[in-house]
């Protein structure tokens, strides 16, 4: 069925709006002296809230219409400030994979993707690499980071997070896993979604972002 991925195109796009949003509100609340940190988890929150509404009351929400009147909110980790890694360079991709290809998405099919580049970072005492991608016309500036980590398939969807990386003043980029969301066809299977690839599988949790719902009787 062509319906479900060009409504996809339509909901990335909205999607994107609503993680660069995120992303601007967040940045604003992390600049603010002495007290940054309680700034920047309320700015967090915040979007978080205003994400929920959208998803509760919006024509363009992925949510089945049926689940939207008693949708209660998504389910998120709790904001930390230390898994916002800032300044960060875009370093050109070095792996041996091809910079174009196609990414398989959740419905069997094939979009064309550009790998841009990686990012750099540190966690848990150790280097960490995520590859950035370009989707469709690799015109934009925005960068897409799919990834997958230790609570893959657990807490969070089996098939990963995304992230949507927009370029700072001074062209640096800040990776924010407070910010990761899960992609719609977590929501309903009539969603296109990209599929996570191999190079961005993270081995650690990642304890921040969009999480599943927690197993009833669970902690």
């Amino acid at each position: 069925m062509t319906d479900g991925h060009e409504h996809q195109h339509d909901h990335d796009h909205a999607e994107h709006e609503h993680a660069h949003e995120s992303h601007e509100h967040a940045h604003e609340g992390h600049e603010h002296g002495h007290e940054h940190e309680f700034d920047y988890v309320g700015a967090v929150e915040d979007e978080r809230a205003r994400k929920d509404e959208w998803f509760k009351s919006s024509s363009s929400s992925p949510l089945p219409h049926e689940v939207r009147h008693d949708f209660q909110g998504l389910p998120y980790f709790a904001v930390d400030p230390a898994l916002r890694f800032e300044d960060l360079a875009l370093e050109p991709y070095a792996g041996d994979q091809p910079s174009s290809f196609q990414i398989p998405t959740s419905d069997g099919q094939l979009r064309p993707a550009h790998r841009a580049g990686t990012f750099a970072f540190e966690h848990e005492g150790a280097p960490r690499r995520l590859t950035a991608y370009t989707l469709d016309d690799g015109g934009s500036e925005s960068l897409f980071v799919p990834f997958l980590d230790a609570t893959s398939g657990r807490e969070t969807y089996g098939a990963g997070r995304y992230l949507d990386l927009e370029p700072e003043v001074d062209g640096t980029y800040a990776l924010d896993f407070n910010l990761a969301y899960h992609p719609y066809c977590v929501y309903a299977e009539s969603y296109s979604c990209p599929l996570t690839p191999a190079e961005n599988r993270l081995p650690i949790r990642i304890e921040a972002g969009e999480r599943l719902p927690a197993e009833p009787g669970a902690a």
